[in-house]
């Protein structure tokens, strides 16, 4: 092979760029990629350096252009990173409008026939020949497309100094039922190495060092996080249809009922899981469980959401219990299926015609995903109504760091169940009747043999002992009782979570995945523009008091938010005092991608500047 060297035309002497950069992996979707990404991004940090990476992938099976990004923060930053310093660029397709992107000075190492020394000279340019280091070590012609990446993260491997024994670790854990494929792709690994080091001149900054962040921590996306914590809710019946990006949290449900839900006397499943003709049906037979006494659940995305509208109100004024997973996408009607959003917040809080309010969980991390579904299944059974998870392709589908998640201690909170023992104490059961001055009625369970535990469950006007009525007197004391059932709620719910700052006048609200973003913000607000700020995160609605306390306290608040229409923004125009709604300005993103740190900072400065600002 001929010897190559590789760098700017002119460049300069670049000063050390270390474990503070962007990974930017273009490739075609279905090729394989995903494997070498998770290798990469894993071998980074067994080097105990912070990382977060991000999947951005067509809605087709196989073909079209897929982007991996990793960003790499010796300060822990994990929110999309807004610039690309490094690009591996194995697509034809979008090589050059990839490359076209970057800044001088950023680093490309490429597939030698793109041949984009002649297209840029600004750049920090590695061609490599994949396909002739690929050949002798696949023999099969038909995996090499698969095992070619892997060349790439030994390349990385050697440009970055990337330790090998983290790459070999790495990979050995991504294939640890597969030694022989282990071995395979280690070879790749190895040729990509071998080839770097003797080819290549290495000119560009960028460069990796161990560090002792990571310890202790785990790598795993919030869908699978979110299942684990299902399985210990002792969820026992999933009904779903499958949808992106809501689609791998019951996969991975169902590999753990699998696992650990099977009685080992008699070798039976102790959980049903249905996969249903469409999203309405698999709502109705998580209801009909949840109504028989089940903890049952359905997980699904936008559309799904729109599908349920009828049901979710037979569930809100019927009241039983159900939980359901909204991983959230860009819409509305098919929108952007693999893109990221959160915009269902207003419909999923008014799910259904008529006057119905139903509680949100916001999750911002993968360990409140794991949490926050043993609290919805908790909080489904004590307020008998549906609860809403409400996570997004990005929390959901991407992979985040976390800490071991604590193992869960107390019972199953199972609300107001009436036993026959407890009925024979009564004179008498009204099922809808509110005897504790909490908007909270007594349930029974199907098979109480007490010959008073019976009710007709319906979804058309009844009173307080579940008899059919149209009496307007009934009906106003039915919705009353509800209203109060979620002002109970409201003290219930997880609080949101406040780092206020005496010195600030200005508030900024956030709520899910934009969480991490508001981290970075702050500090660039604060370190560039000499803004100090208060944090208030939003976890659950309805809001709980303290969210009218903190609008009080400050002059501006400014409510960050992946959606056009503000719709968290609407939400507490509606919760908090009017005389303080005043006080709201956006932030608003929504093209698809995370939101950055960039865009909080440049919009909130915008209104700052500009002094009014843009209200709700």
């Amino acid at each position: 092979m001929p010897g190559i060297e590789s760098g700017l035309t002119n460049h300069k002497t670049h000063q050390l760029i270390c474990n503070d950069f962007n990974i930017q992996i273009a490739t075609v979707n279905g090729s394989g990629s995903q494997t070498a990404n998770m290798v990469l991004l894993r071998s980074l940090f067994q080097m105990g350096i912070p990382v977060s990476g991000k999947n951005l992938f067509p809605s087709n099976i196989a073909g079209l252009p897929t982007w991996f990004t990793i960003r790499v923060s010796t300060d822990g930053y994990v929110a999309r990173g807004e610039n690309v310093d490094i690009l591996v660029a194995m697509n034809p397709e979008s090589a050059r409008e990839d490359v076209s992107k970057l800044a001088s000075g950023s680093m490309v190492v490429y597939d030698e026939p793109l041949n984009l020394r002649s297209f840029r000279d600004d750049l920090f340019l590695y061609p490599i020949p994949f396909d002739r280091l690929v050949a002798p070590v696949c023999a099969d012609a038909k995996l090499r497309r698969f095992v070619k990446n892997m060349i790439y993260d030994g390349v990385l491997s050697w440009l970055l100094g990337i330790e090998m024994s983290e790459v070999e670790r790495s990979l050995r854990k991504q294939f640890k039922k597969k030694p022989t494929a282990a071995d395979l792709n280690f070879k790749a690994v190895q040729a990509g190495y071998e080839y770097a080091l003797q080819y290549l001149t290495k000119s560009d900054p960028f460069r990796v060092e161990s560090m002792d962040a990571t310890r202790g921590k785990l790598i795993i996306d919030g869908n699978t996080a979110a299942a684990l914590g299902c399985v210990f809710a002792g969820v026992s019946v999933v009904a779903w249809y499958p949808i992106t990006p809501s689609s791998s949290l019951c996969e991975s449900l169902t590999e753990y009922l699998h696992r650990y839900r099977v009685d080992p006397q008699t070798g039976k499943a102790t959980f049903a899981i249905v996969q249903a003709e469409d999203e309405l049906a698999a709502l109705g037979i998580a209801i009909g469980a949840g109504w028989a006494g089940a903890r049952a659940m359905t997980s699904t995305s936008g559309p799904g959401i729109s599908l349920m509208g009828e049901f979710a109100g037979l569930a809100y004024y019927a009241e039983i219990p159900v939980v359901i997973f909204d991983i959230q996408r860009v819409g509305p009607s098919t929108g952007l299926p693999t893109r990221t959003a959160q915009s269902d917040i207003l419909s999923a809080a008014f799910l259904s015609h008529g006057d119905t309010r139903h509680l949100l969980l916001f999750p911002a991390s993968v360990e409140e995903c794991f949490e926050f579904s043993m609290e919805a299944f908790d909080l489904a059974e004590e307020f008998q109504t549906p609860v809403f998870v409400m996570s997004d392709l990005d929390l959901g589908m991407n992979n985040w760091m976390a800490d071991p998640f604590a193992y869960p201690q107390g019972s199953l909170r199972r609300g107001k169940v009436l036993t026959e023992d407890e009925l024979n104490q009564l004179t008498g059961f009204a099922r809808y009747r509110d005897s504790d001055g909490d908007g909270i009625p007594y349930r029974t369970l199907p098979g109480n043999p007490h010959p008073a535990a019976a009710y007709f469950t319906r979804g058309s006007g009844h009173d307080e002992r579940a008899q059919y009525s149209e009496r307007p007197e009934a009906y106003t004391q039915n919705m009353d009782r509800l209203a109060r059932k979620y002002e109970t709620a409201r003290r219930r719910v997880p609080a949101p979570v406040v780092d206020f700052n005496p010195k600030a006048k200005v508030g900024l609200v956030a709520f899910g995945s934009s969480h991490w973003a508001v981290v970075e913000a702050r500090d660039l607000l604060c370190s560039c523009h000499s803004l100090e700020t208060s944090y208030l995160r939003l976890r659950a609605f309805p809001f709980h008091n303290e969210v009218d306390e903190f609008v009080r306290a400050h002059d501006r608040v400014y409510v960050v938010e992946q959606n056009r229409d503000g719709q968290m923004g609407h939400l507490l125009r509606l919760e908090v005092d009017s005389r303080e709604v005043v006080k709201l300005r956006s932030v608003r993103h929504y093209d698809g991608l995370p939101i950055t740190a960039r865009t909080i900072v440049e919009q909130v400065m915008e209104q700052e500047t500009q002094g009014e600002g843009v209200k709700e």
